[in-house]
C-alpha cells in the first residue's frame, strides 16, 4: 500500500476521486507529498484570442450544482446516463467550482476542459456561519497566520494546476481579522501571480472594512479596501440599474471595470434584475454599463428540466440567449487542429465510426475542441443549427449535427463551425469526416486572415478510398502515408475526404461546413453529421512516433471477490501529453493521461503472468507501430504477488 491517503479514492469502487478539505487544520496540514496525483491537471492552459488581459468584458461562470463532487468526482470518468457537461467554452473567461466544502478543489477534469479552451479555473476558499467566524479570528490573527494560509492555497493551486481563488468570508470579522483581510488578500494574489502566470485572485461581495457581514451589491467606500488589494471583485446579486450607474462613475472603479464581476444568480433568488431564461436582460444591463459578469449556478437548466434527456436542448437555448453579451474567443495554438467534437459523455464510445463501448459514460477529459453551437434564420423558410448529438459519432461520444432547410433562393449555405486565429504552415493537410444527407453536397470552407498575403495553389481533393493508380504525386504520397497511419479502417457509411492546400502567410480564422444544393431550387431539408475535422501541416504526417518510456506498476492491491480475483493497482509511463488524443490500454480501456488506477480488473487465477500494454493514440488519432508501445509484466503466486 502506498501513503496515498485513502480520501483520495472512492470507498465503494476504490476509484481515484477529487475532494475538498473540510477546515483549516486540513488546509494547515496540506503537504504536496499527500496530494491526490490523479487530481493534478495535465492540460497546459491554451492560447486564445483575445486573451483575459485584454479582453473588456470579461465573464465568469460559477458552478455551484447541488452540492459539487457529484460523477464529475470520478477523475478517471463515471458511468452516468445523463451527467451535467459544460461546453460553450468560447464564450467564457473564468471558469470557477463553487462548494461549501472549506477549500474547493477543482477537479482536474474540470481543469483539462477549461484548460484545452484557454479558459482559467478558480478554487474557492470560504467561510461562513459561526465556525467560520472562529476560523477567521484564528488565521487572521496575525501575519504569520494569514501567510500560512495563503502560502498553502498557492502551493495548492501550483501543484494540482489551476489557476486561482475565489475568497467568500461569509461571516463577520473583529477588528483585527478585517485590518488583516486587505493584507492578507495583497500576499495571496502576488504569491499566486508569482507561481502561477495568468492567475487570478476574487473577493466576493461580503464584508465590509469595519467587518459587518452586509452584501452590497456594488463596489463602493465600504468594501473597495478588498478590491484594491486583488484582482477583482464577484458582487453579490440583488443589484439594480442604479448600482451599476453609481459604480461606473465610482473614482475605485476607474481603469478597472473589467475587474468588476456583476453576479448573476440564475436561479433568480431575491430581488434580481433577470435570471432563469431571462438571464439576458441581466446581462445585457451590465454590458451596457461595461462591467464583467459572473453567472452564478448556470447549472440550473440541468436541475430545473425533469427528463434530463433534453439536457443539450435545453442548455443551447440558455446559452444561446445569452451570446449576444458574450464575446466568441478564438483558439490560437499552432497546428494540428483536431476535433471530433465529443462533449465528455455519450450513451456509447465510439472509435472511426465503430462502437468500442455500448454503455452510458461521462468524462470531461475526453473533450474534444468544442465547435460554435446555434440556430441561424435564413432567408424565406430557411434555417440552420448545429448541435452536439450523441445517436453516432467517429470519435469519442457525440458527433456534430449541421441541420436546416436551404430555401429556394438560395443555392448554398455556409456554416461556421469553428472561429480560430491559427497560422499555418505553407503545406497543410485537411481531413473532413462526415456522413452527408441525400439531395446536397457537403465540403469544407476555410476563411484566411489578409487574403492579400495569403495565395492558394493547387487544391487537389484526393477521395480516401480511390488512390488513382496515374496520379502518384507526392499529394498522394501524402495521401498513402496518411491512410497507413490511420491503420485498417472501414468508414461505414462515413465519408472521408482529405486535401491539400499550398498557401503563404496565412492565418485560419474560420471553419466553415459548405451545404449546397444538389439540382432543383425548391426548399431543400438537409441534416449533415459532421465525424471529425482535421488541419495538419502536411510535415507533420512523415514525423516518427516516441517510444512509451518507463512503465511501472505500483499500490497493487489483490480482492477477492465471488470465485474470482481482482487486480487493483497504478499504472504511470511516460509520454509527451500534448501529443496524444489518448492510450489505450489493454484488457482496461482508454487513459486520457499517463497515470490509470487499474480498478477490480479480474485476471485468471494464480500462478499467472499478466501483461498490461500502454498504446498511445496520436492526436491525430494515428496508431502508434507496436515498437513504440509500453509494456509491464506481473507476475503473481497464491502466496504472494511479485512484481517482474
Amino acid at each position: 500500500h502506498s501513503n496515498q491517503p485513502y480520501s483520495h479514492y472512492d470507498p465503494d469502487t476504490t476509484e481515484p476521486i477529487s475532494s475538498g478539505l473540510q477546515s483549516l487544520e486540513e488546509l494547515l496540514s496540506w503537504k504536496r507529498s499527500e496530494a491526490n496525483p490523479f487530481n493534478v491537471a495535465t492540460v497546459p492552459l491554451a492560447n486564445r484570442e483575445p486573451s483575459l488581459a485584454s479582453t473588456p468584458h470579461r465573464t465568469l461562470v460559477s458552478h455551484d450544482m447541488m452540492g459539487g463532487y457529484l460523477d464529475d468526482r470520478f477523475l478517471q470518468g463515471a458511468e452516468s446516463d445523463a451527467p451535467y457537461v459544460f461546453y460553450h467554452w468560447q464564450y467564457i473567461d473564468v471558469f470557477n467550482y463553487f462548494s461549501h466544502n472549506t477549500v474547493t478543489i477543482p477537479p482536474s477534469v474540470w481543469t483539462n476542459a477549461a484548460h484545452r479552451h484557454g479558459v482559467i479555473v478558480l478554487g474557492t476558499f470560504i467561510t461562513e456561519w459561526t465556525d467560520g467566524g472562529k476560523m477567521c479570528e484564528v488565521f487572521l490573527k496575525e501575519e504569520e497566520s494569514y501567510r500560512a494560509v495563503a502560502d498553502r492555497l498557492v502551493q495548492i493551486a501550483h501543484c494540482y494546476g489551476f489557476d486561482g481563488w475565489l475568497i467568500n468570508i461569509e461571516n463577520p470579522l473583529g477588528e483585527t481579522a478585517v485590518k488583516n483581510t486587505p493584507l492578507f488578500l495583497r500576499y495571496l494574489t502576488d504569491q499566486m501571480h508569482e507561481r502561477v502566470p495568468g492567475s487570478m485572485v476574487l473577493w466576493y461581495d461580503s464584508v465590509l472594512e469595519n467587518g459587518q457581514l452586509k452584501w452590497q451589491n456594488e463596489l463602493n467606500p465600504s468594501n473597495r479596501v478588498f478590491f484594491s488589494a486583488c484582482d477583482g471583485i464577484f458582487t453579490n446579486y440583488n443589484w439594480t440599474e442604479q448600482n451599476l450607474e453609481g459604480m461606473k462613475a465610482y473614482s475605485a472603479a476607474q481603469g478597472r471595470l473589467a475587474d468588476i464581476f456583476v453576479g448573476v444568480d440564475v436561479f433568480a433568488r431575491g430581488e434580481v434584475v433577470g435570471g432563469k431564461l431571462e438571464t439576458n436582460k441581466a446581462l445585457e444591463m451590465i454590458r451596457k454599463h461595461d462591467f464583467s459578469t459572473a453567472i452564478f449556478a448556470p447549472g440550473w437548466v440541468y436541475e430545473s428540466i425533469p427528463d434530463k434527456n433534453d439536457f443539450r436542448k435545453e442548455q443551447d437555448k440558455f446559452w444561446s440567449l445569452l451570446s449576444d453579451f458574450l464575446y466568441v474567443h478564438r483558439p490560437s495554438s499552432p497546428l494540428p487542429f483536431v476535433s471530433s467534437f465529443c462533449q465528455g459523455a455519450g450513451t456509447s464510445l465510439y472509435w472511426r465510426g465503430q462502437r468500442e463501448v455500448d454503455r452510458s459514460w461521462f468524462n470531461l477529459d475526453a473533450q474534444e475542441l468544442q465547435p460554435l453551437y446555434y440556430r441561424e434564420t435564413l432567408e424565406g423558410e430557411g434555417w440552420l443549427r448545429t448541435q452536439g448529438c450523441p445517436e453516432d459519432a467517429w470519435s469519442g461520444g457525440s458527433s456534430l449535427l449541421v441541420e436546416g432547410v436551404l430555401p429556394s433562393m438560395l443555392s448554398k449555405v455556409c456554416a461556421r463551425i469553428f472561429s480560430l486565429q491559427v497560422p499555418l504552415s505553407s503545406r497543410v493537410f485537411v481531413s473532413l469526416i462526415y456522413k452527408p444527407s441525400p439531395g446536397v453536397t457537403v465540403s469544407l470552407e476555410l476563411k484566411t486572415a489578409d487574403a492579400t498575403l495569403c495565395t492558394h495553389r493547387g487544391v487537389q481533393d484526393i477521395p480516401s478510398d480511390s488512390i488513382e493508380p496515374v496520379a502518384l504525386t507526392e499529394d498522394h504520397q501524402l495521401m498513402r502515408q496518411f491512410s497507413q497511419s490511420c491503420g485498417q479502417w472501414n468508414p461505414d457509411g462515413w465519408t472521408v475526404r482529405c486535401s491539400q492546400l499550398e498557401l503563404q502567410g496565412c492565418a485560419l480564422r474560420d471553419v466553415c461546413v459548405s451545404v449546397q444544393r444538389d439540382g432543383g431550387d425548391k426548399d431543400t431539408p438537409f441534416k449533415c453529421r459532421v465525424g471529425e475535422i482535421m488541419i495538419l501541416d502536411a510535415e507533420s504526417l512523415s514525423v516518427p512516433p516516441l517510444p512509451v518510456q518507463s512503465v511501472c506498476l505500483y499500490d497493487v492491491v489483490w480482492l477477492r471477490g465471488a470465485n474470482k480475483l481482482n487486480l487493483n493497482a497504478t499504472l504511470r509511463w511516460r509520454y509527451p501529453a500534448q501529443l496524444v488524443r489518448h492510450f489505450l490500454l489493454s484488457l482496461i480501456g482508454r487513459a486520457y493521461c499517463p497515470l490509470f488506477r487499474v480498478t477490480e480488473l479480474t485476471v485468471p487465477e494464480p500462478p499467472g503472468l499478466l501483461e498490461l500494454v500502454v498504446e498511445p493514440v496520436s492526436r491525430e488519432g494515428f496508431r502508434v507501430p507496436e515498437s513504440q508501445w509500453g509494456r509491464r509484466s506481473l507476475s503473481y503466486t497464491e502466496e504472494r504477488t511479485d512484481q517482474s
